[in-house]
């Protein structure tokens, strides 16, 4: 298991540089640092002065890869390359374009970004795998077809339309919860319930379906017809064999996702002004800040890595055919 665990972990190293190397390339060579400083100084008729001087108080005046005036290995160190991309191997994201640190704004938008992701994805999960094993138990009747129909509508609906409808609706027409913001500590509760409703919902249609497929395969095989020639009822066939057996797929869906709890949802945290990452990636994407959409993109690969790694982990401990050599 150690063994594996290190040899996927050095996988990772290549993954990660070549994510890192086409993040430096969309952002440095299809724009320059001078095209930088013209959009984000916004003046049609620049001075080459200013785009100098904003060149230099960002550090975006030294070459993109190798620095053939500097001495020693600060030929390499004195880069574009090296200060913007390699010093994000060890974390050390540096300033946003406004000149605030990336880390700090990091750190703090963290907690906002989990307290909106976390209940929508444990109670999110509960209630597609609830709703599914409902429609498997009741399968072939009318009800199953409903809840499929219902599923595919739910589906078919923008997460748009969930979240303009829900503050209209809950917010704006029955006053029960404030339309948008954000406050620390308990008071925060007020502000999250609308959110995390509207992440709950939008998410059925798809992981219903989803795991009623997963049941519905499991539930035709021969464990499962020697347990009902065994006397066991149906649904204590579904909760203790099916159910177990089927966890391997959807540990695949739910440890991969570890990536949004962290970034946080785009669209739920800009609509509802929530300060956590998502609002901030969104925030740095309008201001063309790329030094956090780099940082964001950086995070987002290491965390997805994490998931896959925990991913194959977690096989072994709900299946014990699966060893790693």
């Amino acid at each position: 298991m150690l063994a594996y665990i290190v040899r996927r972990l050095l996988y990772a190293v290549p993954i990660l540089i070549g994510v890192n190397l086409i993040t430096f390339a969309l952002f440095f060579v299809v724009n320059t640092p001078d095209d930088m400083a013209r959009m984000q100084l916004g003046v049609k008729r620049v001075t080459p002065e200013a785009i100098e001087k904003w060149k230099v108080e960002r550090g975006y005046d030294q070459p993109l890869f190798w620095n053939g005036g500097a001495a020693g290995l600060g030929k390499a160190t004195e880069t574009i390359f090296y200060r913007k991309s390699v010093r994000m191997f060890v974390f050390d994201f540096g300033r946003a374009d406004d000149g605030r640190d990336i880390a700090r704004e990091i750190t703090m938008r963290m907690g906002p970004s989990l307290a909106v992701a976390l209940p929508v994805f444990l109670l999110g999960l509960f209630a597609t795998i609830s709703f599914a094993l409902l429609l498997v138990y009741f399968r072939a009747s009318y009800l199953d077809a409903a809840g499929v129909v219902a599923c595919v509508a739910m589906m078919s609906i923008s997460g748009l339309f969930y979240i303009i409808g829900g503050q209209w609706l809950v917010s704006k027409i029955w006053h029960l919860v404030p339309i948008s913001g954000y406050a620390e500590g308990l008071t925060a509760g007020k502000f999250l319930v609308l959110p995390v409703l509207i992440g709950v919902i939008g998410g059925i249609g798809s992981g219903t379906r989803w795991y009623r497929t997963i049941f519905l395969e499991e539930i035709g095989k021969d464990y499962v017809r020697t347990a009902r020639a065994k006397g066991l009822s149906e649904r204590l066939v579904l909760f203790r064999h099916v159910l177990r057996n089927a966890l391997i797929p959807i540990l695949t869906g739910v440890v991969v996702v570890i990536p949004t709890l962290f970034m946080g949802s785009l669209l739920i945290e800009s609509f509802f002004g929530i300060p956590g990452l998502g609002s901030y990636t969104i925030d740095a994407i309008n201001a063309q800040d790329f030094a956090v959409v780099r940082s964001m993109v950086f995070i987002g690969s290491c965390l997805y890595i994490v998931g896959l790694l925990l991913t194959d982990i977690s096989y072994t401990l709900v299946d014990p055919r699966i060893r790693f050599q």
